[in-house]
């Protein structure tokens, strides 16, 4: 398990599925708001891609969330699109609605910043969020990532076009950011 302060980043249990399809995937808001395709059903006890982990995939790392105090699942993160040709990635997560506005957030991105750059090696970590995504911006932005561009209307979302922010962070930017 990877540790950061307050949470811990462990391998997909067959236990966290039916609380991850319930709690994230079932909310149709909540998907249409970090997902790039539109929201459809997932039949539970389904091998939906999304839900159940393939372990040969070497281009998407997913996790889950727990609280380090007790182990409760608190949602999921993931490492995806790892490009090991420019040693780049993408970074993604999703808390339950009993987990958000704890600081787990912001946790969660430090070590997935730890896993990509100290343990997989990468020079390159991005975030793409919605422009009023506030607590992924403040989460990131406390994490050392800055504000590279914004995709103007990209993002269809529950009937209307909104702005994606565009964030980076290289490995030396955050070595220094840890050292300080």
């Amino acid at each position: 398990m990877l540790r950061g302060r307050k949470v811990g980043l462990r391998a997909r249990h067959e236990n966290d599925i039916p609380v991850l399809q319930t709690e994230l995937y079932d909310d149709v808001v909540n998907y249409s708001r970090s997902e790039l395709r539109p929201w459809r059903p997932i039949t539970p006890g389904s091998k939906h891609a999304r839900l159940v982990v393939d372990d040969n995939e070497q281009g998407h790392v997913p996790f889950s969330v727990v609280e380090l105090d007790g182990g409760t699942l608190v949602g999921y993160a993931v490492l995806w699109g790892i490009d090991t040709h420019n040693r780049s990635a993408h970074i993604g997560l999703g808390l339950l609605p009993t987990a958000r506005g704890k600081g787990y957030g912001t946790d969660v991105v430090a070590v997935l910043c730890h896993y990509g750059f100290l343990v997989r090696g990468l020079q390159r970590l991005q975030i793409e969020t919605l422009s009023d995504n506030t607590a992924m911006l403040r989460s990131a932005e406390r994490n050392g990532f800055v504000r590279e561009g914004v995709l103007r209307s990209s993002a269809w979302v529950m009937g209307e076009f909104l702005d994606d922010v565009l964030l980076g962070l290289l490995a030396q930017e955050w070595t220094a950011n840890t050292r300080s």
